[in-house]
């Protein structure tokens, strides 16, 4: 039996696509096709079931899934042990949220690199609800984002926590001490996308506290959210961490009030299995920027969360910003 089609049939599974794997294999989807034929025949069954929503395994497909990942993961072992200075290639494609691009992705970007050459790195921008649906269907590797994924095929890693303040341009009409969070709450406020974790944990604080309809103003970019709380529009709440230097130039100041938001926490998503370890790598250049990145700005800014991998669970859990 060739390992070779017993891994493109691994990867079938993963990413329920014969077109993805044959991207991800830098191959054709003719290709791909013929080797699960000729796997098919091999084995005598079935091995997939195709509709118009893409690929899923038959049940003599699944069982054939559990043995093959075995000698699929048994055969990259054997050459990791042959050749351990082998050069790691191909692509991982990451997806990271703003928040992450606006402090430390660069650096992640930067030591991959360094650390593997031959690697190919695709980048994606987006909201962390989006991150983590492409991460599910296949089209990322490794995410950057806000909530813990349980999924079967995924691990997850808790990198740090950014506390989120109420920011005000300094000497604008909202630059001014507030005798509670509903006085606050009467202004404009601007923060994250809608329905994104901070957004609902902003508005779960604001009824907490008697403010029955705060005015807040979602915006999907870091860089427009920090233009509109210069520009005098309204009360940001966002963390430090992304305006350190507005902050530390006096052009932005912290309000001072009891309340604050709940803190926007940084976590790492990648998938697993045979083939994949790079993502592993990934996150581990990533743990250590931001233990780092950390150190440098300070616990008031991003306080580092011990890297402690989370389990993986069977189903999946809402994700925010």
């Amino acid at each position: 039996m060739n390992l070779r089609f017993l891994e493109t049939f691994v990867w079938v599974a993963r990413l329920r696509s014969f077109r993805l794997t044959a991207e991800k294999l830098f191959s054709t989807q003719a290709s791909i096709s013929s080797r699960i034929a000729v796997l098919e025949e091999d084995l005598g069954v079935k091995l997939f079931l195709r509709d118009s929503r893409g690929v899923t395994l038959t049940p003599e497909g699944q069982r054939v899934l559990e043995y093959a990942e075995k000698m699929v993961n048994t055969m990259h072992h054997l050459r990791q042990s042959l050749d351990r200075s082998r050069t790691i290639a191909g692509r991982v494609r990451i997806g990271a949220m703003d928040s992450v691009i606006h402090t430390w992705l660069s650096t992640v970007v930067k030591r991959a690199m360094q650390a593997y050459p031959q690697l190919e790195i695709e980048l994606t921008a987006d909201a962390a609800l989006n991150l983590c649906d492409q991460l599910q269907k296949g089209y990322l590797d490794v995410i950057f984002q806000t909530d813990l994924l349980r999924l079967e095929t995924v691990r997850n890693i808790e990198l740090a926590r950014y506390p989120i303040r109420w920011i005000v341009a300094k000497g604008s009409a909202y630059d001014r001490p507030y005798p509670s969070l509903e006085a606050l709450g009467a202004e404009r406020v601007i923060t994250f996308v809608k329905n994104s974790r901070p957004h609902q944990d902003i508005l779960s604080l604001f009824h907490l506290n008697g403010v029955t309809s705060p005015r807040i103003n979602c915006v999907n970019s870091v860089a427009a959210m920090t233009r509109l709380i210069g520009d005098g529009f309204g009360i940001g709440a966002v963390p430090p961490a992304l305006v350190r230097q507005a902050l530390a130039d006096g052009t932005l100041a912290v309000v001072q009030v009891d309340n604050h938001p709940p803190a926007l926490d940084i976590v790492a998503s990648w998938r697993i299995g045979a083939g994949l370890e790079v993502n592993e790598s990934i996150v581990e250049i990533a743990t250590q920027v931001v233990a780092d990145f950390c150190l440098e700005v300070g616990d008031d800014m991003a306080m580092a969360v011990s890297p402690v991998l989370a389990a993986s669970l069977p189903e999946t859990s809402h994700a925010g910003s």
